[in-house]
């Protein structure tokens, strides 16, 4: 049955892409799975940035999967690329794996204490176990087993035989005056290298050129296992090649159609795989938009292979509350894992979904996770209601499920930043939580702290990880009792105001009433006056109310929700605190 492009939602930048691929997908390979791919370096931790080249193509294909067509997603582990620096800030790694730079990512040892067998394989781990946690669907392909096992070995002859056509293409470039790239976030290792990221990327993005000519191919030494190699000769008849090796010296001559331990350079490799694969769509970093990038280059050089270059758009990058731009190759980047510790899958698929790929964003890992968690459920009460708009509703749906069904979700989702509170301020003591979350709402109270799981688990996590020592919250033991004494009259009467209506008010919604209703109260206005019906001085007397509880509670001049901070600390403490 052909493929038909129809679009279930017309108004978001997945259900476009959808249609197009789809077409271009008939025009291709009519009848087939339609193909989309990413491509990812096991270099080192693979970060939230990383994940663009993900959540782009995933959600596509999953719209494609909910249109009733067969699609494959395939992500390509680069982990036959070379180990290239040893990134800052990964635990059980030293300056020792100085000696591995060269070598496979395969080749090279795993962290100390990891479990995993080697390099490439222990921060793959952390990232498919994201992927999972995160409703992504793929195939995925390491290309040390494609390269290894011969997969590839036509491809590598037919590339050697029209190595002259690839370096004309490449000399297009080559001759151009160089100019300041922009930084990218493809991949390190399995993309261009980034500029500032040192020498030797001219040589590892073009192929081995030297006195014997140009080769699109780099020979592993058969004895120190670097790629630091020069290939010396090469016969197309017989494909035997000579390569000899500039780290330790070695050198010898195989037969190309039997040999499996080297790679095509990543700009002839990459296009290869386009054609090998028959990939429809894969998108790629800003940096390839860049005259002589991978992307563009490799959209000549992909015809040599037979096939045609990818559609897909050029992403923008992911960003950090207060951090600068994410590089793989440095650790102590936050990753996919990282952001899941904080916060539901539905949240991170959500901040990639509704932004079109070009569009920058930021992920929150400072207070700002309060503010995207209340306006996530801002939206979802919208959808459910039926107000939200088309666009938005689109990428709602994209978060909470996918072809495959709906992502576990908090049966009872409660206000992020009201979990937090609660987290902070008991500190690990679940009872005491429980007791806390079940008087927010008297009428409907929690039943187990499992209703507001994992959400709660993931708002203290924040709390433990993300929110300063200083910062914490700490109940007094003992009354300020220098304080209560300098009070004026008009401040103890705002605390017996308080006090007086406490046990009436006690809920969150009761106590929300209540603080900001004393200030109004002792105005001579109503307690339910709304801010239009009251001078702006209010206001500042409520400000002033607000820091002297914060203050004979915690003693600090702010902190959580007053309301939750009175829930959490119980009637009888609060008493006891104020002076009663």
């Amino acid at each position: 049955m052909p493929i038909v492009a129809q679009s279930t939602e017309t108004t978001d930048w997945v259900s476009r892409f959808a249609d197009e691929v789809i077409a271009e997908s008939e025009r291709r390979a009519p009848g087939k799975p339609v193909v989309v791919a990413s491509g990812l370096s096991p270099s080192g931790p693979i970060h939230l940035g990383n994940l663009r080249e993900v959540m782009t193509p995933h959600l596509v294909a999953d719209e494609i999967r909910r249109r009733g067509h067969e699609v494959r997603h395939l992500i390509s582990w680069d982990d036959y690329d070379r180990y290239r620096k040893v990134p800052n800030g990964v635990a059980g790694v030293d300056a020792t794996w100085a000696e591995h730079i060269g070598k496979p990512l395969t080749s090279v040892p795993a962290p100390k204490g990891s479990a995993h067998p080697n390099w490439a394989e222990h921060f793959k781990a952390a990232m498919i176990e994201s992927l999972a946690e995160l409703g992504v669907e793929f195939d995925g392909i390491s290309q040390t087993a494609q390269y290894t096992s011969g997969v590839y070995r036509e491809q590598i002859l037919h590339a050697m035989r029209h190595r002259g056509d690839i370096d004309a293409i490449l000399a297009q470039y080559r001759t151009k005056p160089k100019t300041k790239k922009p930084q990218q976030q493809k991949p390190v290792d399995a993309a261009e290298l980034e500029a500032e990221e040192g020498s030797g990327a001219a040589s590892e993005d073009d192929g081995s050129s030297g006195s014997a000519g140009y080769f699109p191919y780099k020979p592993y030494c058969g004895n120190c296992e670097k790629d630091l190699t020069t290939v010396t000769a090469y016969d197309d008849g017989t494909t035997e090649l000579t390569y000899a090796c500039t780290a330790c010296g070695f050198s010898e001559t195989v037969r190309l159609n039997e040999f499996n331990r080297g790679k095509l350079v990543w700009k002839v490799d990459w296009p290869m795989r386009w054609a090998y694969e028959g990939v429809i769509f894969e998108p790629s970093g800003v940096d390839h938009s860049s005259p002589g990038s991978s992307f563009q280059v490799g959209g000549q050089i992909v015809g040599i292979f037979g096939g045609k270059q990818p559609i897909g758009p050029m992403y923008a990058f992911v960003g950090i509350s207060g951090m600068a731009k994410m590089s793989s190759s440095r650790g102590g980047v936050p990753t996919p894992a990282d952001a899941l510790q904080i916060m539901e899958p539905q949240l991170l698929r959500w901040l990639y979904a509704r932004r079109r790929p070009n569009q920058s964003f930021k992920i929150a890992f400072d207070q700002e996770i309060q503010r995207l968690y209340d306006e996530w459920d801002r939206l979802d009460a919208k959808v459910a209601d039926g107000s939200a708009l088309p666009a938005d509703v689109a990428a709602h749906s994209r978060a909470v499920r996918t072809a495959g069904g709906e992502l576990p979700r908090t049966p009872r989702p409660l206000p992020y930043r009201t979990l937090a509170s609660v987290a902070d301020i008991t500190a690990g003591h679940e009872d005491q939580a429980l007791r806390i979350l079940s008087e927010l709402d008297p009428s409907n109270p929690l039943g187990s702290l499992d209703e507001a799981r994992p959400r709660y688990d993931k708002a203290e996590a924040w709390i433990n990880t993300h929110v300063p020592a200083d910062q914490r919250t700490i109940v007094r033991d003992e009354p300020d009792t220098e304080l209560l004494k300098s009070l004026d009259e008009p401040s103890r009467q705002s605390l017996r105001l308080l006090l007086d209506g406490l046990a009436e008010h006690w809920s969150l919604d009761g106590l929300t009433h209540l603080v900001y209703g004393v200030p109004k109260v002792q105005a001579g206005f109503s307690a339910d006056a709304t801010p239009k019906e009251l001078p702006p001085e209010i206001k500042t007397a409520q400000r002033s109310f607000f820091a002297l509880l914060y203050h004979l509670l915690v003693g600090r001049d702010t902190g959580p929700r007053l309301p939750t901070l009175l829930l959490a600390v119980g009637q009888e403490r609060v008493r006891h605190l104020l002076g009663e």
